[in-house]
């Protein structure tokens, strides 16, 4: 029988582990592992997968172990293969739109014809109506207000978020709406229970309710009637699948009453969604995260392709309700009308106009 020597032995433990830790890719890790069993030991016994995503992601320093069904989760096999599948999924899932749906708003002036719903749809109007949130006036520019969603699943990896700010186009000189500057922050529940209070129609902000776990820097607004991209300096993943955008600083006076306003037209959170490949668990008992990683579910993603492009879908992944059903009672008119002899022409113009698509792809 033919001798096989692995001449990677030679090197000690301690130089093979340097040089191994200054891979900054799991496929490379993998890749060495396949050339040499000892190498595999060395890579998989320190946990080197694992290491790379904290050092890359630090959010990610919270959880505590990796739980798969069917498998014995205290396995460090398991934790190597989870740990560069979540590396791959981190850094090369494609990208797509994140927020789902909306929380709270600190304030809104009239509720619900000026909802925080209404941040999700891009378009300007709806129905011949300005779609937009506003606050409530203040005679404090300093007065903050924050805006708090739920995001496509409870891991995700965020790279930007983009905001619109409104102009009231039906006021005397078109005011702009725009805060000074804005800031994200991102996490969890405090209880880590789901949240079934409606504080939409309370009107009540739920910032209380949550630990933020991540807080960007202060992005300065320009005070104008486009969509503003605000990339985060790292990407940021985002553990219990929540998003803060805080507006700092007021410009605008509302001429009506000399107040300050804060209105936004539209929000968007750009990242890569996890889910159904990875998410997380909380134990309230011992007040620890752990990962759920489910290895079919990765596999069928792979396999299935992915190019990174971003998905060319500018629509909320749930559109708000009540704007559906008056798009729908809109469509019915138009049928019966049609039914009746009466002809409809397209008007050209910029309603359905996608701001912000041709920048992002």
């Amino acid at each position: 029988m033919e001798t096989h020597i692995d001449f990677l032995e030679w090197l000690e433990p301690d130089m093979a582990l340097k040089i191994l830790t200054c891979l900054d890719d799991s496929a490379d890790l993998i890749r060495a592992s396949a050339v040499s069993r000892y190498w595999q030991n060395i890579v998989v016994s320190n946990a080197l997968c694992k290491q790379l995503c904290r050092r890359t992601f630090p959010q990610l320093a919270c959880i505590t172990h990796v739980v798969e069904p069917g498998h014995d989760n205290s396995s460090d096999k398991i934790d190597h293969q989870a740990y560069a599948s979540l590396f791959r999924a981190l850094t090369a899932f494609p990208q797509t739109y994140c927020i789902v749906d909306p929380v709270s708003a600190s304030s809104t002036d009239n509720y619900p014809e000026e909802s925080i719903m209404n941040t999700l749809d891009p378009r300007d109007t709806i129905r011949n109506q300005g779609s937009y949130w506003s606050s409530k006036g203040s005679d404090d520019p300093e007065t903050p207000e924050k805006l708090i969603y739920t995001l496509t699943s409870n891991l995700c990896v965020i790279t930007e978020v983009n905001l619109h700010p409104f102009q009231a186009l039906f006021q005397l000189d078109f005011p702009i709406y725009a805060s000074k500057f804005v800031r994200f922050r991102m996490g969890h529940l405090k209880s880590w229970k789901e949240l079934t209070y409606d504080f939409m129609e309370a009107q009540e902000c739920a910032d209380d309710k949550f630990i933020w776990t991540y807080t960007s820097q202060m992005f300065p607004v320009a005070q104008e009637n486009r969509l503003q991209r605000f990339k985060l300096p790292e990407p940021v993943v985002c553990i219990g699948g929540y998003l803060q955008i805080e507006l700092l600083g007021r410009v605008q006076k509302q001429a009506a009453d000399d107040r300050y306003y804060l209105c936004v037209a539209h929000v968007q959170a750009i990242g890569r969604q996890l889910a159904p490949a990875f998410c997380v668990g909380f134990s309230e008992a011992s007040n620890s995260v752990y990962l759920m990683y489910d290895a079919e579910e990765f596999g069928l993603i792979v396999s299935n392709g992915y190019n990174g492009s971003l998905s060319t879908s500018l629509l909320p992944v749930q559109p708000p309700r009540q704007l559906a059903w008056g798009n729908l009672q809109d469509f019915m008119h138009m049928v019966q009308a049609h039914d009746h002899g009466v002809e409809y022409e397209w008007v050209e113009d910029d309603e359905f106009d996608m701001d912000g698509e041709d920048e992002l792809l």
